[in-house]
């Protein structure tokens, strides 16, 4: 389970769901909703695997991101370019 925060203004909560087949990644929502990405190696990190939403990438913290699609949230363990846990 990962921290999710699915629609406008809604709270963090550690109730999304994590699949992943190689470079799809597919995170299901308590709700019944999901969200599909692709893991690219081209310093993106992360695209939509579907959909017309696209996906913007924060760094949260030390070795984790905050993927954006629509209004939804999602906090991702990463790994940084050069082996950096953090946003040093």
């Amino acid at each position: 389970m990962i921290p999710c925060a699915i629609g406008a203004d809604a709270a963090w909560k550690d109730d999304c769901l994590v699949e992943r087949d190689r470079d799809l990644l597919t995170i299901r929502h308590a709700d019944g909703g999901f969200r599909r990405f692709l893991i690219v190696h081209d310093g993106r990190g992360v695209v939509p695997a579907d959909g017309a939403e696209n996906a913007t990438i924060l760094i949260a913290g030390k070795g984790e991101i905050e993927l954006r699609a629509g209004q939804d949230r999602y906090r991702l363990p990463a790994q940084f370019a050069g082996g950096r846990n953090d946003a040093e």
